[in-house]
C-alpha cells in the first residue's frame, strides 16, 4: 500500500521559503524561469512524494541555475562546539539518572530543536530552557517502555542522526542504549552529503561519535532517510536491524509507515507537525512506525 506523505501544509511551507530565494543580481528572465521550475517540481511531485525529496530537487535547481550552495559549515561547527561543551554535565545527569534511558531521551529530544531547515532562527537561550524543561511522559512514555523492550532483545541496532549540535546528544543515547544491551551491534547513519545543518560523518568525527560506534553515511544528500535513494550499503544495514532509532522531523517524514520497527524521536517544530498530532509547538515526540498511523487518526 502506498503512504501519501505530501501535506498541503508542507507544500505551502516549501513554496513560501525556497520560491524567493534566488541571488539579488540574477535577471528578470531567470527569476521567472527558476519560480516556473520550482513550481513544476512541486507540482509534478508524486503525493508519495515527502518535503525533503521535494526540497532536494529544488536544491539542485537552484545549484544549476545560480550555483547556489547551501553552506553551514560555520553553524554546525559552532553549535557542535557548544554542546560538547554541554556533554559532561549532560552525561552526569544521565548517569545519575534514575532512569537513564529516559533522561538521555528527553535531552535527544530537546536538541532536536537545533534545526535550521525548520526554524527561522536557533536561539540558545531557548536551545538552554528545552534542554532543562523537555521530558518523556504520558503517551511518549509508554512507548518508551516499548523501545526499552526492543532494546533488550536486538542484535542489530541502526541509529539514524539528524542535525548538527545534537549529534552530541546522541552520543548520550547511543551510551544508554549499550548499558541496556552491551552486546548489541549499533550502527550510527548521518547524511552522504552537505545539506541544511544535517550531521555527516565530518560532524560525527568533530564531536567523537565515531569513536563510540560505527558510522556510515547513507549516500544520499536528502534531508532524511529515503529508503529508494540512499546506498546499498546504508540500506541493508537499516533493513538488517531489529529496532531502528530516527531522529528528527525529516526522518520521519521520509521514513513513517515504512513497516519497519523504527522509534522517531523529534520535536515538533512547525504549526504542520503541532496540528497533525495535536501537541503545542516544541513538544517532544517518541513515536513507533507501527503505531503512527493510530495516532495520526488513520
Amino acid at each position: 500500500m502506498e503512504v501519501m506523505r505530501l501535506d498541503p501544509g508542507c507544500i505551502s511551507c516549501i513554496v513560501k521559503k525556497q520560491l524567493m530565494r534566488y541571488p539579488e543580481s540574477a535577471e528578470r528572465t531567470e527569476v521567472v524561469k527558476y519560480m516556473q521550475s520550482l513550481l513544476k517540481i512541486v507540482s509534478d511531485a508524486p503525493a508519495t512524494a515527502s518535503a525533503p525529496e521535494i526540497v532536494d530537487e529544488i536544491y539542485k535547481l537552484q545549484y544549476e541555475m545560480f550555483g547556489m550552495k547551501n553552506d553551514y559549515s560555520d553553524v554546525k561547527s559552532y553549535f557542535n562546539s557548544i554542546m560538547l561543551e554541554e556533554e559532561p554535565k549532560l552525561q552526569e545527569k544521565v548517569k545519575n539518572s534514575p532512569d537513564p534511558l529516559k533522561q538521555a531521551v528527553s535531552y535527544v529530544m530537546a536538541g532536536n530543536y537545533i534545526d535550521f531547515g525548520a526554524m527561522d532562527k536557533v536561539d540558545e537561550e531557548r536551545l538552554t530552557e528545552l534542554l532543562e524543561s523537555t521530558s518523556v511522559s504520558g503517551e511518549n512514555e509508554k512507548e518508551l517502555a516499548n523501545m526499552r523492550e526492543d532494546i533488550e532483545k536486538a542484535k542489530k541496532i541502526v541509529y539514524l542522526t539528524d542535525n548538527c549540535g545534537e549529534i552530541v546528544l546522541d552520543k548520550l543515547l547511543i551510551n544508554a542504549i549499550r548499558d541496556i544491551n552491551p552486546m548489541a551491534e549499533i550502527t550510527a547513519i548521518v547524511r552522504g552529503g552537505n545539506v541544511l545543518n544535517d550531521a555527516t560523518m565530518e560532524d560525527a568525527e568533530q564531536v567523537g561519535l565515531t569513536s563510540i560506534v560505527r558510522v556510515i553515511g547513507n549516500g544520499s544528500s536528502v534531508a532524511g532517510t529515503c529508503l529508494s535513494r540512499i546506498s546499498e550499503d546504508a540500506l541493508k544495514v537499516i533493513d538488517d536491524a531489529d529496532v531502528i532509532i530516527s531522529k528528527g522531523q525529516g526522518n520521519f517524514e521520509t521514513l513513517n509507515r515504512c513497516g519497519k520497527n523504527i522509534y522517531y524521536i523529534f520535536m515538533c517544530k512547525c504549526s504542520m507537525f503541532a496540528d497533525r498530532f495535536d501537541v503545542p509547538i516544541c513538544s517532544g515526540m517518541l513515536i513507533n512506525d507501527a503505531r503512527v498511523r493510530s495516532i495520526l487518526g488513520e
